[in-house]
């Protein structure tokens, strides 16, 4: 329990109700048709509102259950606590707003998928690659470039479940690159603004739930070297390992 509540907030929060309501749905105490996506049931005289945010926390069934949470976690993680621009208290949580917003209203409103949890995973395996460009993995048996891994992922989301599933889960690497060209690329080669800045109000509610410095979340997907990992291959998963955290020797700071 002490290694859960020193995790990130946003990352545990969103792993755990993410078991807890998958586990609940697979169980049969909760039924599936209440928790999904289901645009007309939103914009009726009582909305149900919380198909807002249910639609990203259900998993897929049996074994898949624990991996997809777990590789929630395990980029969700290394975002929140390892990215350089996410790692300041709220910035994650922003960051996560914004791509499922995205998420929502493409693969949502114009694609008709009722679940977006794979799109959400996606989203964050693509900006963590874009952050570790220049590392390499390896997929399968195949070694490539990080920044290749969601289109690899993709690729066996096309042989496992179709292009359906290929353009509902695409629209997480959409949203996730919307999110870098609206706080990188156009702020720095466009001269545009940032809008997209982490308001006062919530980096003070979440400066009170960083964690300890120090924290580093270290998935299996990425080791350091000579160490392997493995996930599953249904939809977007696969198998791969790749050396995603090397650092030099620490120093402290006036040390010769």
């Amino acid at each position: 329990m002490d290694q859960f509540w020193s995790a990130p907030p946003v990352t545990r929060t969103l792993s755990a109700l993410t078991f807890i309501q998958s586990a609940l749905v697979y169980a049969g105490f909760l039924n599936g048709y209440y928790i999904v996506f289901q645009r007309h049931l939103l914009i009726k005289l009582l909305p149900e509102v919380w198909r807002l945010v249910t639609p990203f926390m259900v998993t897929r069934p049996k074994l898949f259950l624990f991996l997809d949470v777990y590789f929630m976690y395990t980029y969700g993680s290394s975002l929140e606590t390892g990215s350089p621009r996410l790692s300041g208290p709220g910035d994650f949580f922003v960051y996560t707003m914004f791509v499922a917003l995205i998420i929502m209203l493409t693969a949502g409103c114009l694609l008709g998928s009722v679940t977006f949890t794979s799109a959400l995973i996606l989203a964050f395996i693509y900006t963590f690659s874009q952050e570790n460009r220049g590392r390499k993995t390896t997929f399968f048996v195949v070694q490539i470039p990080v920044e290749y891994l969601p289109w690899a992922v993709l690729a066996v989301t096309l042989v496992m479940a179709g292009w359906p599933a290929v353009l509902s889960d695409g629209m997480g690497i959409v949203a996730a690159h919307l999110y870098d060209f609206l706080t990188c690329i156009y702020p720095a080669f466009g001269g545009g603004q940032n809008y997209l800045m982490t308001p006062a109000f919530i980096r003070r509610f979440f400066s009170a739930f960083t964690p300890r410095a120090g924290y580093r979340a270290y998935g299996t997907a990425f080791q350091p070297v000579n160490q392997t990992a493995t996930s599953h291959s249904d939809g977007w998963t696969s198998s791969f390992q790749g050396p995603w955290s090397r650092r030099g020797p620490g120093r402290r700071l006036g040390a010769n």
